[in-house]
């Protein structure tokens, strides 16, 4: 178990709040697609937590994953008596606790257009999780292109031409990065593992997410893992 000690500041500024320090429960950073989510978000809002990583497809994964979640996955999000186990509803949570930090866009519709697309990436894309897993150790150039994988490919792309031109101005999907530009860094990630082939607005776009501060600091720490999980 990894636990990430902050500043005592942090913990003082948030009892002024009237706010509990936050715990997130997550697997292996390398491999790890959906805890790497709300990670990313608590950390581009400079959200304060304590992170508790739990290496994945060990003999004691299950039971300590059951210590903090019935459900049996990362991540979780523990705020006080409050446990969240699914990576949406984590960033919901977070939306709402924290309203004047902007985790969604400003403007109505282009926040439903955001939670549409989150929502997507939550019920879809098996073919390109199945066929394309997150290594962001790894090089698998031309690797992993199944005719559903190339499909959801097309889609992501559609998603992120549409997001960029509409409401992006070419900076993030909705301009500022927002929870929506986290549910797809790992995208970014399995893109560049595989090498996809991109149009240059897009690979522009992969380019601006993986150096944001808070996407470099989770692959810094995917890199310096050590855990070889051959199953992912």
């Amino acid at each position: 178990m990894q636990n990430t000690e902050l500043d005592p500041t942090l913990s003082e500024t948030l009892v002024k709040a009237g706010k509990n320090m936050l715990t997130l429960v997550i697997g292996n950073k390398n491999y790890s697609s959906w805890s790497m989510r709300p990670w990313v978000v608590l950390t581009a809002f400079d959200i304060p937590f304590r992170e508790v990583r739990i290496c994945l497809d060990q003999d004691d994964t299950a039971s300590r994953i059951a210590e903090y979640s019935a459900a049996g996955r990362v991540p979780v999000l523990l705020d006080d008596l409050t446990n969240i186990w699914d990576s949406l509803a984590i960033c919901e949570y977070l939306a709402e606790q924290f309203p004047e930090r902007g985790l969604w866009p400003a403007e109505s519709s282009a926040r439903a257009v955001a939670r549409s697309i989150c929502a997507e990436m939550h019920s879809s894309f098996t073919g390109l999780r199945s066929a394309m897993a997150m290594d962001i150790r790894a090089s698998y150039p031309g690797q992993g292109r199944t005719s559903e994988a190339q499909g959801d490919i097309g889609r992501v792309c559609e998603i992120w031409e549409d997001c960029l031109s509409q409401f992006g101005h070419h900076e993030f999907l909705f301009g500022d990065f927002s929870i929506a530009d986290a549910f797809y860094a790992p995208v970014v990630m399995r893109f560049r593992t595989y090498q996809v082939s991109l149009a240059p607005a897009l690979q522009a776009y992969c380019n601006r997410v993986a150096a944001h501060p808070a996407v470099a600091s989770w692959i810094a720490g995917a890199r310096a893992e050590i855990e070889v999980l051959p199953d992912h």
